[in-house]
């Protein structure tokens, strides 16, 4: 397994991160257990859950696997804040103080640990200003129950101005953000792939398989599974699975599945092992986190480690899935017309 550094920090993580999502809820506890063993063993030293995940169970899981096997002091544990705990409560979620140390509290409990490696802000709130977030955070790591912070689907100009309101208020920055990041949707490469690379941020993809479209599994023509993401994205709401429907089951995310496959077939691999191969080779990106619901599909993606991806293949797929091709990212909502700083501060 090969260990890059988490942004400037200098710890070392590995080339892939465990996705625990699954974890206490589609993938029973036993078998949780049994697949974070074994991506332990395989090298993966770096775990991302977070408490809106089975709203706490994810945690609770991946608390009891480090307790039984003793390897909690050699993974980089990270979780993340800002989802509703509580139907019924109204502060149960959001990126303020209150809620921030509220549910640090909770998830160190249910992770059975006294401190969180990387402790993310789940989503932007633009009713919370960024200086309360950081200073919750600043707090959190200042009292040793956080070692470092970092955004999740943040667009880079959140990102540029907390890393200027950290400068300015003397509190620690975040070192890492993560975005959705996959061969049809590689918009983050526009702005936040260069900033990353500028101020030394890790870029910790999700989704990097499409949901799973790129492992191949939808075919033209066919259903969409019963039990597959895209099944659940249809019960959410019929806004989501239209957007999501547009940017996965498009001609041209189907003219990149056929590129995929064909590549897999000449390497001698799956479809979803060249995905996360490429994703992995990307410039600028750390770790991609892959979400295994069983122990077949973590093999699989573990795999991909192995997979080599040349300038030739990079160019081969650049034909397909072009970042001008791109759909703006649905957590944006729209263009934002944002010019960055011509100097550095």
């Amino acid at each position: 397994m090969e260990y890059r550094s988490l942004g400037r920090t200098g710890v070392q993580v590995s080339a892939l991160c465990l996705g625990c999502m699954n974890f206490g809820g589609k993938t029973p506890e036993a078998e949780s257990l049994d697949i974070i063993d074994r991506a332990l063993e395989t090298g993966v030293n770096f775990l991302d859950t977070a408490n809106v995940y089975t709203r706490g169970k994810s945690e609770e899981v991946v608390g009891k696997a480090l307790k039984r096997n003793g390897k909690r002091d050699r993974i980089v544990l990270a979780t993340k804040v800002h989802g509703r705990m509580d139907d019924d409560d109204i502060l149960s979620s959001g990126n303020n103080r209150r809620h921030i140390i509220q549910q640090c509290e909770a998830s160190l409990r249910r992770l059975q640990t006294d401190y969180i490696d990387l402790y993310q802000i789940h989503r932007p709130q633009s009713t919370t200003p960024i200086d309360e977030t950081l200073r919750a955070l600043d707090d959190l790591i200042r009292a040793g129950k956080v070692r470092y912070i970092g955004t999740s689907t943040f667009p880079a100009w959140e990102v540029m101005e907390s890393l200027w309101v950290s400068k300015e208020l003397g509190l620690n920055r975040f070192v890492s953000e993560q975005p959705p990041y996959h061969l049809l949707d590689r918009s983050i490469e526009r702005e936040l792939v260069p900033l990353a690379q500028t101020y030394g941020l890790a870029i910790i993809p999700w989704s990097p398989l499409a949901r799973g479209f790129l492992s191949g599994k939808y075919q033209r023509g066919q259903d969409i599974p019963g039990d597959s993401r895209f099944a659940s994205d249809m019960g959410n709401g019929q806004s989501v699975f239209a957007q999501r429907t547009k940017q996965h089951f498009s001609d041209m995310a189907y003219g990149v599945l056929d590129t995929v496959e064909a590549m897999a077939q000449e390497k001698g691999c799956t479809a979803s092992q060249v995905a996360l191969a490429w994703c992995m080779n990307q410039p600028g990106i750390t770790s991609p986190i892959i979400g295994p619901r069983t122990m077949e599909h973590l093999v699989d993606n573990l795999g991909a480690a192995d997979v080599t991806i040349t300038d030739d293949d990079r160019a081969r797929l650049d034909t397909v899935a072009a970042p001008e091709q791109a759909i703006v990212p649905y957590y944006t909502g729209k263009m934002i017309d944002f010019k960055p700083p011509q100097h550095r501060w």
